[in-house]
């Protein structure tokens, strides 16, 4: 038999499995009430900050994830180099289960905190969500907006600001709940932070499930992706770094 032939039977083969239950179809999806997941974009977001969950949230049975802007079109990330399509404007979108608001570098991040649009729809969206969440310095976005409480995380170099500037306790975990607040660390902590969504919200065996379908099973090349592991020399790179990469 053709082997070109049979890998595509095979691949086929596993696709029939995922869609008998229920993944990766969009007629199963169309059938199945799911949460709806809306990702905000804003000029020089990080790009892992909003892919990464919307990859992990996207397969959730019966979910739609959704990027939306304060205008309709492609969003440019902190590095200049990639655009994510927003599909909706804030205007459009009144209501989601889910938001999920994503940091970016210095510049992005102090742009949305001071504008007016995006912190009034983030409160408006806020008031009938069932989890309002951030990744990296997105949590300092929801502060701006008045909605942290207590405790939260955000990237290792922004906690004393959130600290200071919102009152609240940085806590260096992956991610943090407080009530339905629910913060992660910097940028690849989007992806835990998603996966812990999705046990809430779909149950723990399908987020298990999601975890294998995505393969993600980290074992990094090196040992410091952990800022109180870090030395000082190793900081200031990361964040001579940071600051080069973005426009």
């Amino acid at each position: 038999m053709d082997s070109a032939k049979t890998t595509r039977r095979t691949v086929l083969a596993g696709v029939a499995a995922a869609a008998a239950f229920g993944l990766g179809t969009g007629t199963a999806q169309a059938e199945t009430k799911g949460p709806k997941i809306g990702i905000l974009l804003y000029d020089g977001f990080s790009l892992l900050d909003p892919t990464g969950p919307a990859e992990v949230l996207s397969r959730l049975p019966g979910a739609t994830v959704t990027m939306i802007a304060q205008e309709r079109g492609p969003v440019r990330t902190d590095t200049h180099d990639v655009a994510v399509l927003a599909e909706r404007s804030v205007a459009e979108v009144r209501r989601l289960d889910v938001v999920l608001v994503p940091g970016a570098g210095n510049r992005g991040t102090v742009a949305a905190m001071e504008n007016p649009v995006l912190l009034d729809w983030i409160r408006r969206i806020h008031r009938h969500t069932t989890w309002t969440t951030s990744v990296c310095t997105g949590s300092l976005i929801l502060g701006a907006a008045g909605l942290l409480r207590e405790r939260a995380t955000t990237y290792w170099a922004s906690a004393d600001y959130l600290e200071k500037t919102f009152g609240v306790r940085y806590v260096p975990e992956r991610y943090v709940q407080v009530g339905k607040v629910v913060t992660a660390a910097g940028v690849s902590a989007g992806i835990d932070l998603a996966f812990h969504l999705a046990s809430l919200l779909a149950g723990e065996e399908i987020a298990r499930g999601i975890q294998l379908a995505v393969e993600y099973d980290p074992r990094p090349p090196f040992d410091s992706g952990d800022a109180a592991k870090a030395s000082p020399e190793l900081k200031a790179l990361a964040l001579k770094l940071l600051a080069e990469s973005q426009v």
